[in-house]
This record gives structure tokens, sequence and C-alpha cells, in this order.
């Protein structure tokens, strides 16, 4: 019974790690070296560089930086776009790094899993943010940044702490995110073809090049002429 706790605590960290990593990655390595170096959580041995103070440092000061970008409208999505190629490889290695010292099949399907957790919840954020810019004020995108930020804390307590309620409730959330995905997608590219429009909706400078008949075939302009 304790072997099937420990494999269940196991994958709830190395799901939990990539899924957080994709919504916000610095809170995610802040929060997992702050509670192991108070001693609340034992981190496999591979995971432990997230303990070491230079890297506290610098996921402390990118989450401040962060923490003001992500509440700028515009400013947020440029910073979610960047974060495109950070996010999603860092919860692979995240991930990876979880299992501990195994074989490396079981280091490459965690990588795996990891990363495309990471993708799922980084398309997520990111797609919601473009549809969250379309109002004007920035109330909005403070609920959502706080918002994502608690769940990101809140997620990754219970996956060292309930593992089991982890797996439950991210079972809901992917099933919710196969289901938000494409309408999101739907949203981000009428915005985009709204945008477009707008900077590109001026006429040909020649538009007397043919002239299309009802049937769907040009006809040549001829100039005037007298004969």
């Amino acid at each position: 019974m304790d072997q099937l706790e420990q494999i269940i605590s196991l994958i709830a960290l190395t799901m939990g790690v990539g899924w957080a990593s994709g919504i916000n990655l610095y809170a995610t390595v802040l929060m997992l070296g702050v509670l192991s170096n108070m001693g609340h959580v034992t981190l496999p041995e591979e995971l432990m560089v997230v303990t070491d103070p230079l890297v506290l440092m610098a996921a402390g000061f990118m989450y401040c930086v962060e923490f003001f970008a992500d509440k700028i409208p515009g400013v947020d999505t440029g910073w979610d776009g960047l974060h495109t190629f950070i996010r999603i490889p860092a919860g692979a290695a995240l991930a990876a790094a979880a299992v501990g010292d195994v074989t490396p099949a079981v280091e490459v399907a965690a990588a795996l899993v990891g990363g495309s957790l990471a993708a799922a919840t980084h398309a997520t954020k990111a797609g919601s943010r473009v549809l969250i810019n379309t109002s004007p004020e920035p109330v909005s995108n403070w609920t959502a940044s706080f918002t994502e930020d608690l769940i990101v804390l809140g997620g990754l307590w219970t996956a060292l702490n309930s593992p089991m309620y982890f797996l439950i409730a991210l079972a809901v959330f992917i099933v919710l995110m196969i289901w938000l995905l494409p309408k999101l997608w739907r949203g981000v590219k009428s915005v985009f073809s709204w945008i477009a429009r707008l900077f590109g909706g001026a006429e040909p400078a020649n538009p007397s090049a043919g002239k299309i008949s009802h049937k769907g075939d040009v006809r040549p302009s001829v100039p005037d002429s007298d004969h």
C-alpha cells in the first residue's frame, strides 16, 4: 500500500509541475524551492536544484517581472508569446526531474507528459488573455492574473499533500481544456482577423485592372477611343 501511495505521489508531482509550468513557471519553481527549504516537502534528488539560492533568486526576480507584465493589457499577450519557448520545455524538464533517478524511458515519458500539459495550459492561458484584452479596462486582466497565481499555488499544494485529489481535479481540468481550447482558438482567430481588417482594409491602388462579370469571368478594361 505504501508503494502504491508513493507511485501516486510521484505521478501527481510529475504531472503537477508540468501543468503548473504552463500557467506560471516562475511561481512553480519558487514554490517548490521554498517549500523544500522550509522542510514542508521532500523533493526527488534531481529536482532539488530548485532549492538552490541562485535558482530561487532568479525565479523570484522573474516572478516579480511577470507579476506586473501579466496585468497590463497587450503586454501580457506579448509576454505569453515569448514564453511559448520557455514554459513548455521547462515544464518537460521539471517533469523529467520529478520522476527521480529511474530509467531513461521513464524520464522521456515524463518529459513528454509534462511538456504536453505545459503546452495545453499555456495555450489555454494565452488564448484566454487574447480574448480578455478585447475589453479596454484592466480589471479583467488583474482578476485573471491573480486567479492564475492562486490556481498554481493551490494546485501544487494539493499535488504535494493530497495527490489523489489533485489527479482527480487534473482529469476534470483536462476535459475542460479539451472542450475550451477549440472555442478559444476560434475566438483568437476572430480577434486577429478583425485586427487584419482594421490595418489592411484599404482598397487596391489600381482597381481597374479588370472587371468581374456576374458569371465570375474577368473581362479586361478597354480604354475609350474614337474610331
